[in-house]
């Protein structure tokens, strides 16, 4: 009692047996089991877990221009690989995901790289690569496409998004060689004439063949002198 005073003589004679604590709670209140503490520790650590896993795979959809992971279709993945027939040459997946694509590239028999912002898809696709066979052609780093050159490419693999795609045309028609092919799944290029289209729907792709578009740049706008001359 406050003041250190004493109990009045009432409450003394009369206890209320029915509201007396037992001795273990009221010396530590609500006793409270090991388990719980472990069961509580064991939620908590997963909840840790799951944010940390998730929080890479979620956040680059949140940014303004981005690479969101989307799994590649099979379908998707069976019109890279007929737009990749009778090509040879170095392979880059640019936003590789979890890396069917470079994988299955890698099945056909190109030295295949992807290119992958995410370090959890990036070490995900390096233990399928070694799952299917095929980890010491298909490679995987963890990087920012706008950091990376494409020149060393034959081929380019991209599943970008709208906001991207004039950006990312710009930057390839500087760096690839003329004997590059560039292969749009789900968008195409904003200016460039693709050389072949296969596939509907989300799983359409788009090949362009940079000497074919660089040809075209080439093209003269207006009517050669000589013909001119011989026109009039």
């Amino acid at each position: 009692m406050e003041g250190g005073g004493t109990l009045p003589e009432t409450l003394k004679e009369k206890p209320q047996l029915g509201h007396i604590l037992p001795t273990s709670l009221e010396a530590n209140g609500v006793k409270r089991s090991p388990w719980g503490f472990f069961c509580t520790g064991i939620v908590g650590g997963a909840l840790v877990v799951v944010y940390a896993v998730a929080t890479p795979f979620i956040t680059p959809a949140l940014r303004t221009i981005c690479l969101p992971f989307v799994p590649a279709t099979s379908k998707q993945i069976e019109n890279v690989m007929k737009m990749l027939r009778c090509r040879r040459g170095s392979l880059v997946d640019i936003g590789s995901g979890d890396g069917r694509v470079v994988i299955a590239a890698a099945k056909e028999g190109f030295a295949a790289v992807g290119y992958e912002l995410n370090p959890w898809l990036v070490w995900y696709s390096r233990y399928r690569a070694w799952q299917e066979g095929v980890h010491g052609s298909a490679k995987f780093y963890i990087s920012d496409l706008w950091k990376v050159t494409f020149s060393q490419y034959s081929n380019v693999i991209i599943f970008g998004v709208p906001q991207m795609m004039l950006q990312l045309e710009k930057k390839l028609e500087l760096e690839l060689e003329d004997d590059a092919r560039v292969i749009a799944c789900r968008f195409p290029f904003p200016h460039w004439i693709p050389d072949h289209v296969n596939g509907e729907g989300i799983d359409t792709v788009w090949a362009y063949d940079v000497s074919t578009f660089r040809g075209r740049e080439k093209r003269p706008t207006s009517m050669p002198l000589q013909l001119a001359i011989q026109v009039g």
